[in-house]
C-alpha cells in the first residue's frame, strides 16, 4: 500500500523561505511526484512536477521562485519555495503516480506578516 508523508509546512514571514518534504512508500519506484496546492474558496491547482527522469513542469505564478527535486534512493520529492507571498498561503498537497495517483494529507503553508 502507498503512503505519503509530508513535512516542512507552517508560518513564514513574506519574502521568506521553506523546503516541504514528501516520502512515499510501499512501492521501489514511482513515475511523476509532485506538488498541488488549494487555498481557501479555490480550485485544487498544479505547483509543480517532476517525472522519474527529471524532468519539470512548474505553474506559471511560482516559476522562478520555487524548486521541486526528488532522492529516488528515497522515494521523496522536494518543494523548495523561496520569495514567498502572501497568495503562496494553502493547503499543499504531495502527490505521487504509479501510475495510480496518491495523495499526501496535506500541509498548511501561511505566509503573512
Amino acid at each position: 500500500q502507498v503512503q505519503l508523508v509530508e513535512s516542512g509546512g507552517g508560518l513564514v514571514q513574506p519574502g521568506g523561505s521553506l523546503r516541504l518534504s514528501c516520502a512515499a512508500s510501499g512501492r521501489s519506484s514511482f513515475n511523476a511526484m509532485g506538488w498541488y496546492r488549494q487555498a481557501p474558496g479555490k480550485q485544487r491547482e498544479l505547483v509543480a512536477a517532476i517525472s522519474s527522469t527529471g524532468n519539470t513542469n512548474y505553474a506559471d505564478s511560482v516559476k522562478g521562485r520555487f524548486a521541486i527535486s526528488r532522492d529516488n534512493a528515497k522515494n521523496t520529492v522536494y518543494l523548495q519555495m523561496n520569495s514567498l507571498k502572501p497568495e503562496d498561503t494553502a493547503v499543499y498537497y504531495c502527490f505521487v503516480t504509479t501510475p495510480r495517483t496518491y495523495w499526501g494529507q496535506g500541509t498548511q503553508v501561511t505566509v503573512s506578516s
